[in-house]
């Protein structure tokens, strides 16, 4: 073993609170979500909700199993009609889910995918312009890198080629063993939105040169912004350890979900140049210059990957942690504590995609190697929130 891929065994062993312990998978029907109302310690509920803050207690019903039988599901993404399509980390195939019948029908397997660790397919997205032009966005780890790439997807033609050639938008972004971040979305500003991992190097998160550890913020061509805080970078954020979970509130802002290490795991709220701390601090507490995080909790109860606003809410898909966040906010602060629903139910959960004005879908994630899958795993969710 050489000495990199060593200290990679032992950040898997230790220090990846995505690979913490894993308890029994939850049910294989839809049945209605038995509630934990325990919420962490940590937690720093405004003292003075706003009047139009969302309730300090929520509900979560699931409505329907919309698609079970999935291997490693990671990203997802709405279709016009109604439909989703959902990529496969370890497989690098992307796959329509009839929403209606449950039917899968891969699209087709997306070359150059080296599926490795947390590498592999990962997050997908549709161009703003989808009606149009067909292009279906998807970050991906190759032999040499994580990058972000676009594909034509020609419905017409047949079952498993209906992907065109990946044309690669964004290269270069760092790849790990572990750490590889993955989350991409477009924002209200139709720019492209990336979340990026420290792939187990810390001093990444600080260096404003590397693109790993930080949110990044592009053109739909993979070019710097406008308004970016470098003219000539598409770094946004920095200071991040781990960010898989990326979503915008009714005022346009960016929130962020990400992985600590030992001690805390954090919802951020992103504002341009913020330096949210990675390595110098974890959690609240770091000091001068840091960005703190809106809300924390410990590894063991998150390890946090997707989230969606949704009725002014933020909702968090946990993969250790088993359960769906639910945190009501009022301004940039939490409302009330966060509330934690399906528990153990559907075990490591690990996107969240607002499904309209009250619903959602859920990705579970009993496949990718750290679950313990029962039958029908992995499965799509429609859960309706309050």
């Amino acid at each position: 073993m050489t000495a990199v891929s060593a200290a990679a065994a032992l950040l898997l062993a230790t220090g990846c609170s995505a690979a913490g312990g894993n308890g029994p998978a939850g049910p294989a029907t839809g049945t209605p979500a038995r509630s934990a109302a325990s919420a962490p310690a940590s937690a720093a509920p405004s003292p003075s909700p706003s009047p139009s803050a969302p309730p300090a207690k929520g509900s979560v019903r699931v409505v329907s199993t919309v698609a079970q039988g999935l291997k490693s599901p990671w990203g997802l993404a709405p279709l016009p009609g109604g439909d989703l399509l959902v990529s496969s980390r370890d497989e690098g195939t992307l796959t329509r889910v009839d929403a209606e019948t449950g039917e899968l029908t891969v699209l087709g397997e997306v070359p150059g995918v080296a599926p490795g660790g947390e590498g592999g397919l990962l997050g997908i997205a549709l161009s703003p312009a989808f009606a149009e032009d067909h292009l279906v966005y998807a970050y991906f780890t190759t032999e040499s890198d994580n990058r972000i790439a676009r594909m034509l997807y020609d419905e017409s033609r047949p079952a498993g080629q209906q992907l065109g050639a990946p044309d690669t938008v964004l290269r270069g972004i760092p790849k790990g063993v572990v750490h590889n971040g993955g989350r991409i979305a477009f924002g209200p500003d139709g720019m492209l939105y990336a979340g990026t991992g420290d792939t187990g190097d810390t001093g990444l998160a600080q260096d404003k040169a590397s693109l790993g550890g930080k949110i990044l913020r592009m053109t739909p061509d993979g070019q710097p912004v406008h308004g970016n805080p470098a003219a000539d970078s598409v770094v946004y954020s920095y200071g991040h350890r781990n960010v898989q979970g990326l979503a915008w509130d009714a005022r346009k802002r960016l929130w962020a979900a990400e992985f600590g290490q030992n001690t805390w795991d954090e919802l951020n709220l992103i504002e341009p140049d913020g330096n949210y701390g990675w390595p110098e601090a974890e959690g609240r507490g770091g000091g001068a210059g840091f960005t703190e995080p809106v809300a924390q909790w410990p590894v063991a109860d998150a390890s946090p990957s997707g989230i969606a606003v949704v009725r002014g809410s933020v909702w968090m898909a946990a993969l250790r942690g088993e359960r769906l966040w639910r945190v009501p906010l009022a301004g940039d602060k939490p409302s009330s504590a966060p509330q934690a629903f399906l528990e153990g139910e559907y075990g490591r959960l690990r996107t969240v995609v607002a499904a309209g004005a009250d619903r959602l879908w859920l990705v579970t994630s009993e496949t990718d190697t750290r679950g313990t899958p029962e039958a029908g795993d992995d499965r799509i969710l429609l859960l309706e929130v309050g």
